[in-house]
């Protein structure tokens, strides 16, 4: 029977969650995973508040009963669960895959602790084979492309059904391909100066632990430095 890394992953990170924390939801196919386990486990008992990160993640965790609460009723999260698209040896990661970026960053800097959630095919030495996703704004987005094009990259604005794609905030993503990323603190410096870039999909000094799973069913815990 094959294994499903994902999902091996996701349940592990899981296990970190204890009666009375604060918990960030986050978004994707490895995420969905473990917004399922969680929601076993409030069923057994488990007392646990949460923020979600997308609209999916949300209606996920309401239907599975976990109990939701708004941003404007807490001022911090213990731990984030959220997977990643790459991520280094540093636990630097592209997010954005999914569209989430900016709301994902949001909750995961508020969170004491980040933890990544990915299969072995998302770990790499340079980041920047997947392209990096920029949540920009539609005023002037041509103008933001080419900023960004500058940059060194081959930007595209991400479509989806035939139509542009627009993230839960109404905001474009530009997918750009900058290939191996050199330096993601400073290309990190340099998107943030551009006008009309929302966020940027380089998640850096923000996730403090990544748990692997591999396809032999065997788990690899990576540990990184606190961002608070």
């Amino acid at each position: 029977m094959s294994v499903n890394v994902k999902q091996l992953a996701a349940e592990k990170a899981v296990e970190y969650i204890k009666d009375g924390m604060k918990v960030g939801l986050g978004t994707g196919s490895t995420a969905y995973w473990a917004i399922r386990k969680l929601g076993e486990r409030v069923k057994e008992g488990l007392q646990i508040t949460a923020v979600a990160t997308s609209q999916a993640s949300e209606d996920q965790a309401r239907e599975l009963g976990i109990p939701l609460v708004a941003f404007g009723d807490i001022d911090s999260l213990d731990i984030t669960i959220d997977g990643a698209d790459e991520l280094d040896g540093k636990l630097q990661l592209i997010k954005g895959g999914g569209g989430a970026l900016l709301r994902e960053k949001i909750v995961a800097t508020g969170s004491a602790r980040m933890i990544v959630i990915a299969d072995e095919g998302k770990v790499v030495e340079t980041l920047g084979q997947f392209p990096l996703p920029v949540e920009i704004v539609p005023f002037a987005w041509e103008w933001t492309v080419a900023a960004l094009d500058k940059l060194g990259c081959r930007t595209e604005l991400r479509h989806k059904d035939g139509e542009l794609y627009k993230t839960d905030n109404g905001n474009y993503i530009a997918d750009c391909r900058f290939g191996a990323i050199a330096s993601a603190s400073e290309l990190a410096l340099a998107l943030q100066q551009i006008p009309g870039v929302v966020e940027h999909g380089l998640f850096i000094g923000i996730a403090s632990l990544a748990i692997i799973g591999h396809a032999d069913g065997s788990i690899t815990v990576l540990e990184g430095e606190q961002h608070l």
